[in-house]
């Protein structure tokens, strides 16, 4: 029963208060959507819009967006209660701590540390991309061994990490306001294209609305989708089952609404204002994704839309490149957001779990200036950036999909439990049809799982039998909640 001990939410809030480990709450609603807003909207927009409308879903792209959000929020409705609940850093770790029991929440703080640590990197070197194409247009060329991907070192991508490791080292504030900036100008970008874009549509381009379904050629080997291996089913474009299709992809357009959930903590009044964050921001972000998708459909037939830019490569078409031009800015600034709030999320779980003693509790000490886990932060910034700058991460962004989507059924069933086992608790928001909405939450993100290649699970689980084996010989050890039922 060791491994499924729980930390009382009482003893979860009490740890917040303790002056070592205190941080600042300087958060309000609108600070939690735009952070929601700038991690979601990212390259996804200028991208996967066009993708997805082009190979599975056709005009009826937007329908598929529509499917996706709906499916987000039902995940959104859990994290919603418990971060409002329980307003303590960790998200889906301190929910499973305080429901599930120790092993299992350090599994998903385990998982979170992967899927935040990655994705964070991948997106840095997507941003580093850009960056360097943008320096091309203005006539500076830096050398291809130092600049992208397949290069010896991404110089690019290890200096913004380390960037955004300073501004959230200064104070959550401080990150907020460079956040809210660059997330304003990302989306004046996004709106000027939908706007523009208007101009351009051709009513004809949105017909037939549903295209005739087609079936599609199923991959083999490590690369098949796990769905497939198991049931024996293929990918089917077009039609209505190549809008859930679409809908399965354009899913991980909306990652991000989760890591929301990880600043509770430093939140003013997270009662109101975390299910306001979470929810607001999964709501902004679907209105911009239909319109997007909406309009680049309606621009270019979708049989014409690009692979590598599509919205850009649209407007190139109806001779507007000076909007490509703009497109490419606010994907620069869209990334930069990205990465800032992918760190913050990471560096607040990692803190919860070094505050639980599951990892060393030096790195869970505050800066007594800043009031910020600059110690965590530091550690992080500096991985990430050796990530980012020196292992090609292509083929390991999966991994980032699967561990949110772990991350959504942990929470999912935590919000069932906790209802059942105090009933007492008071809820400033509660998830509705409980345990329908956890279930329907649970069933979508297994569903989404098992489309996910059959190496990306092979990897998954390897990096959990290493987490295994550190939580037993280091985390069960240590554990604060462990200890302090040892002195009784």
């Amino acid at each position: 029963m060791t491994l499924f001990r729980t930390k009382s939410i009482e003893q979860s809030l009490r740890d917040t208060e303790a002056p070592e480990h205190r941080l600042r709450r300087r958060l309000s609603a609108l600070d939690l959507v735009v952070f929601g807003v700038g991690v979601i909207i990212g390259t996804g927009i200028f991208v996967l819009t066009g993708q997805v409308a082009r190979d599975l879903a056709g005009p009826a792209v937007a329908v598929s967006f529509v499917i996706a959000a709906i499916a987000c929020g039902l995940a959104a409705l859990c994290y919603a209660e418990f971060a409002s609940t329980v307003p303590v850093a960790g998200s889906a770790y301190t929910f499973a701590y305080a429901t599930l029991g120790e092993f299992p929440a350090w599994i998903i703080g385990w998982d979170l540390m992967l899927e935040l640590a990655l994705a964070a990197a991948v997106v840095s070197v997507g941003w580093s991309g850009y960056f360097v194409s943008l320096l091309g247009t203005l006539g500076i060329e830096l050398p291809p061994a130092i600049a992208g991907e397949e290069g010896f070192f991404n110089l690019p991508a290890v200096l913004i990490v380390l960037l955004l490791t300073a501004v959230l080292v200064a104070g959550i504030k401080v990150s907020s306001r460079f956040n809210m900036i660059l997330v304003a100008v990302k989306t004046a970008v996004v709106l000027l294209v939908i706007f523009a874009g208007l101009f351009f549509i051709n009513l004809e381009n949105y017909t037939p609305f549903i295209p005739p379904a087609q079936q599609t050629e199923g991959v083999s080997g490590l690369g098949a989708p796990l769905i497939q291996v198991l049931f024996g089913v293929t990918p089917t474009a077009y039609g209505i089952t190549g809008i859930f299709s679409a809908a399965a992809i354009v899913f991980f357009a909306y990652i991000g609404f989760d890591i929301v959930a990880t600043a509770a903590e430093e939140t003013k009044n997270p009662q109101r204002d975390m299910p306001i964050g979470i929810l607001g921001s999964l709501a902004v972000c679907t209105l911009l994704y239909v319109a997007v998708s909406l309009v680049v459909v309606g621009m270019q037939p979708y049989q014409q839309l690009t692979t590598a830019a599509p919205l850009a490569d649209a407007f190139r078409a109806v001779d507007a490149p000076w909007l490509a031009g703009l497109i490419s800015i606010g994907a620069i600034t869209g990334l930069t957001t990205v990465v800032l709030i992918l760190m913050l999320g990471q560096t607040r779980v990692f803190f919860a779990m070094s505050r639980d003693r599951l990892f060393p509790p030096v790195l869970a000490k505050v800066h007594p200036k800043y009031g910020t886990p600059a110690r965590v932060t530091i550690l992080l910034g500096v991985v990430v950036a050796v990530l980012a700058g020196f292992i090609p991460l292509s083929a390991l962004a999966e991994l980032v999909n699967i561990g949110t989507l772990f991350a959504f059924v942990v929470v999912s069933i935590a919000v069932a439990v906790l209802r059942r086992t105090r009933p007492d608790l008071p809820r400033a928001f509660r998830t509705p049809l409980v345990p329908l909405v956890p279930i329907l939450s649970i069933l979508a993100s297994v569903y989404l799982m098992l489309n996910l290649p059959v190496e990306t699970w092979l990897r998954f689980l390897v990096w959990m039998i290493i987490g295994v084996v550190i939580y037993f010989a280091y985390g069960m050890r240590h554990s604060r909640v462990g200890r302090q039922e040892a002195d009784g």
